[in-house]
């Protein structure tokens, strides 16, 4: 199966950008985007051979998720439900063999101003994920605005502390890793340094492939030796952040 996680960073100026061309090529079985700013209402395309699920922030032009599958769901839930979801930020597919979580945590903003909703959030979603894996496993996948190690952004002595690289939020990553979850990229490629999938749109930053590896696929530790590819497709542009593909052995 094919799964594909993208931050399109607004889906109406993406798809003016080839996100239609995108979509047919890549063929996913379940397609999952963050920071859709926008409703379906807004949206003139047609998403054929997918059941669609959005969880659009009240805000408008902010935030949001979609999941696309060709398969439908047993379930769909918005939201944590330990926490307030207005911002649109997760969505959870169950089919019979998995969940599947889509999410787009909060960024904890310059001088880290949010980083207590930001902690809030990741214990509440830790706490979720773990629920659901006691059940069955879990396939997490999102922009979770976190470079965890040196390796995953370009430029880690100059960005201690800031956010997306704070003690805190690497700290809670680590804890949802020891709570039983994969990275399945680092699982894949322990040492592969340069490989980013969100670049600022400012100085040239993707040209120079001066990134962070904040977009990521997570998966229960005991199905991760299904994991056949976990794949960053920085060829792929639309977003400040590119696409990235999880191909595992497994069925809907």
């Amino acid at each position: 199966m094919r799964f594909i996680s993208w931050n399109v960073n607004g889906l109406r100026a993406c798809i003016k950008k080839g996100f239609e061309n995108f979509l047919e090529i890549i063929n996913a079985d379940i397609l999952c985007l963050q920071e859709i700013k926008c409703s379906r209402a807004d949206v003139d395309l047609d998403f054929i051979g997918y059941h669609q699920y959005w969880n659009s922030a009240q805000k408008k032009g902010y935030s949001g998720t979609a999941l696309f599958t060709k398969a439908e769901p047993l379930s769909v839930a918005y939201g944590i439900d330990a926490l307030d979801d207005e911002e649109g930020r997760v969505i959870t597919a169950e089919y019979p063999d998995f969940y599947m979580v889509t999410c787009y945590s909060p960024n904890a903003r310059p001088e880290l101003a949010r980083i207590e909703y930001r902690m809030a959030f990741e214990d509440s979603l830790r706490a979720y994920l773990c629920r659901l894996n006691l059940q069955k496993p879990v396939i997490l996948c999102g922009d979770l605005n976190v470079a965890h190690a040196e390796i995953d952004l370009k430029n880690p002595a100059q960005n201690i502390g800031n956010p997306g690289f704070s003690y805190e939020e690497r700290g809670k990553f680590t804890e949802l890793l020891d709570a039983g979850f994969t990275d399945t990229f680092r699982y894949l490629y322990p040492d592969v340094a340069g490989a980013y999938s969100w670049w600022s749109y400012r100085g040239g930053a993707r040209g120079r492939n001066t990134g962070w590896r904040i977009d990521y696929f997570l998966v229960s530790d005991r199905m991760r030796d299904r994991v056949t590819e976990s794949a960053i497709l920085s060829e792929v542009y639309g977003s400040d952040h590119c696409p990235i593909c999880l191909e595992m052995d497994v069925s809907l």
